[in-house]
């Protein structure tokens, strides 16, 4: 005998009633699931009807956020300031898909592997969501066998991370990546990408910052001149990578402790990690006895050398730092790598609401990249070479600093772009509102109007104030009659007369004033 509907429905309560306690209870992670996939399998018997007051619960997922119209507009004049630079360089947009085959993306990212988004078997293929912009590249210029591009991506990745949400670290996050790929002569493109990052630093003009500039080839002959056998080469790099965020002496526990390197070794790297400067530095070290007898060492610091002296010549001197404790921890970096850290930023504090507030504190990384040579031919059927070097901006927490700056200023943001408002003021005239605004738009003039046949003229002009619209017209049946309507200034509440046939022309002269 068949269960009727209300016997499932009750049945689907008991099992909603019984996931609940379990959640509440924190139990087993295998426990839960069980019971939610015997719920799901109760829903299913229901067919296509839609359970009847079901509850929501209003939430975006962990890691993510909405964003209203005002900061919508925030962020797009920051990608739109962005894009301006990667466009003056020469740069040409791509895209590639949200989501790649996992073999793709394994394997490219050291410890942070652990951290890619893997997605169900869908139709034989093994999925995950794309963690970076940069592998996605390599695989397509290996796929399109290009050997030669200049390309800027801004796109959503994912990382399955801890997330800090009001640090501006998310699980879903844009990325904007500007990246040369071909062979040219020594760090005359990797020099460009410092050249880029300074650039947007200055024209966002979110505070003071500082590039730190570092070499792959030197802190492996650096290890290997202290004594780190070389298969510890990647897990020692990654634990340095921390030192912006742990001191010294936990960088060293982890080093020794959790990694099992050599005591005397970890001191060793101690006393270079913790040295910073510019060129001055880069001379030291050519002369560095331990230094000297590592040929990998002696390469990257040729390669700083060069380096610097081609952003001394950009007029980059007093923004960079060479800083030894700059590591990068993804494995498929080969040379210069580099990270840009603002020196004092407002630490953003996100409320319920999802604004922000602003106190003094904390400093943190808003771009990094390097060189990564090695890397396109891990995916081409001949192992093909395309050298590359890249830099990808953190406009997370770009666009966080700035919310901050932006709510604790108490300015109200504009959230569109409407530049005239075409108001009437008597009964009758939506019609005529429309005629007036088709000719407007058919001039590429941003406006709108009301919706409602007839609006209280107090009303519109009201709206105009509030969005902050510069400009309306403003007609009513005695102004048809002699062909002409008001442009009125909605700040100054100044107005003119103006025949219908000039209006649209009149509007963009002063627009442009």
């Amino acid at each position: 005998m068949s269960e009727t509907r209300e016997q499932i429905l009750e049945e689907i309560k008991v099992q909603g009633d019984l996931v609940r306690k379990l959640k509440a209870a924190k139990e087993a992670k295998e426990k839960i699931d069980e019971e939610v996939a015997k719920l799901l399998a109760l829903k299913a018997k229901l067919g296509d009807e839609p359970v009847q007051n079901q509850k929501f619960t209003l939430k975006t997922p962990k890691g993510t956020r909405d964003y209203g119209p005002q900061q919508m507009m925030q962020r797009q004049n920051v990608l739109d300031k962005i894009v301006g630079v990667f466009k003056k360089h020469g740069g040409e947009a791509i895209d590639t898909p949200v989501f790649e085959l996992k073999d793709v993306l394994t394997g490219k990212y050291g410890e942070d592997s652990k951290l890619i988004y893997d997605l169900k078997d869908q139709g034989g293929e093994i999925l995950a969501l794309r963690y970076d912009l940069t592998v996605p590249l390599a695989r397509y210029l290996a796929m399109n066998k290009i050997s030669s591009l200049k390309r800027y991506h801004i796109a959503k990745v994912y990382r399955r991370d801890n997330p800090a949400m009001t640090r501006g670290r998310y699980r879903e996050f844009y990325q904007c990546d500007f990246d040369i790929a071909g062979s040219f002569d020594p760090m005359l493109p990797d020099a460009e990408c410092v050249k880029i990052v300074s650039e947007i630093l200055d024209v966002l003009d979110i505070g003071d910052y500082v590039i730190k500039l570092n070499h792959r080839q030197l802190l492996d002959g650096m290890f290997e001149a202290c004594g780190v056998p070389a298969d510890k080469f990647r897990t020692i790099c990654s634990a340095v990578d921390k030192l912006d965020k742990s001191p010294w002496s936990e960088v060293r526990r982890e080093m020794i402790d959790e990694k099992g390197l050599d005591a005397a070794a970890a001191d060793q790297i101690g006393e270079y990690v913790q040295l910073s400067g510019g060129s001055e530095l880069v001379e030291k070290l050519l002369a560095d006895p331990k230094l000297k007898a590592v040929p990998a060492a002696m390469k990257g610091l040729e390669g700083m050398q060069l380096l610097m002296k081609y952003c001394t010549s950009m007029g980059l001197a007093n923004k960079i730092s060479f800083d030894l404790s700059l590591a990068r921890g993804l494995d498929y970096y080969t040379g210069v790598i580099y990270e840009c850290v603002l020196k004092s930023e407002p630490k953003i504090l996100a409320n319920g609401s999802g604004a922000a507030a602003e106190e003094q504190g904390t400093v943190g990384s808003v771009a990094g990249g390097g060189r990564y040579d090695n890397l396109v031919g891990m995916f081409d059927p001949k192992g093909k070479q395309v050298p590359c070097v890249g830099v990808s901006i953190g406009v997370e927490r770009i666009f966080s600093v700035i919310e901050a700056k932006a709510a604790a200023s108490g300015v109200k943001q504009r959230t569109n772009e409407v530049e005239v408002y075409v108001a009437s003021a008597h009964k009758g005239l939506h019609e005529k509102r429309l005629s007036i605004l088709n000719d407007l738009w058919n001039q590429g003039i941003k406006a709108e109007h009301s919706y409602k046949l007839n609006p209280k003229l107090l009303a519109q002009l009201q709206h105009c104030e509030e969005q902050q619209i510069p400009l309306a017209v403003v007609f009513g049946d005695s102004e048809l009659e002699k062909g002409i309507v008001k442009l009125r200034e909605v700040t100054t509440r100044k107005e003119d007369e103006i025949p219908v046939a000039e209006l649209a022309n009149e509007i963009k002269k002063r627009l442009r004033s």
